[in-house]
């Protein structure tokens, strides 16, 4: 897990090639200003979900995990709390393939940070996350979808 300012995202390309990418399209677009939906950047591989999320207590929030991709979550217009547990110390439970993520409703965190707009939390496959964690009733995102 790595949490950070955005513009320091550029120090982060040399762990994964695609998020040179990332960089790129933040550079050129307002990710404030996109469409909400998914935004492919490089097919399968990379893209990016503007959306708008509800914001939940830490109960409420649910803890996931994905096998395949990164995470590279950004709140836009409010603070988001983020969850964080390792995969080590998760317990087993079932993975839906077809959309890379297994949930663990009711598995708390063992530790909490909170980014506000201008702020990325990156999540790698061995990073348990629980995102949407606020205390208002919607917090608009940009979840970038990276290949690990």
């Amino acid at each position: 897990m790595i949490i950070d300012t955005l513009e320091n995202l550029k120090y982060y390309v040399g762990i994964n090639p695609l998020f040179a990418d990332v960089v790129k399209f933040i550079e050129e677009n307002d990710l404030a200003a996109l469409e909400p939906g998914k935004h492919l950047i490089k097919d399968k591989d990379l893209f990016v979900n503007i959306t708008t999320a509800k914001g939940k207590t830490q109960e409420e929030a649910v803890m996931e995990t994905h096998r395949n991709m990164i995470d590279i979550q950004i709140p836009l217009d409010e603070e988001e709390t983020f969850g964080y547990i390792p995969l080590e110390d998760m317990p087993e439970q079932e993975y839906n393939a077809e959309k890379d993520i297994t949930k663990y409703p009711g598995l708390p965190g063992s530790s909490y940070v909170t980014c506000r707009p201008g702020m990325m939390a990156i999540f790698f496959p061995q990073d348990g996350h629980q995102p949407c964690i606020a205390s208002v009733p919607e917090i608009k995102k940009a979840i970038f979808k990276v290949k690990a």
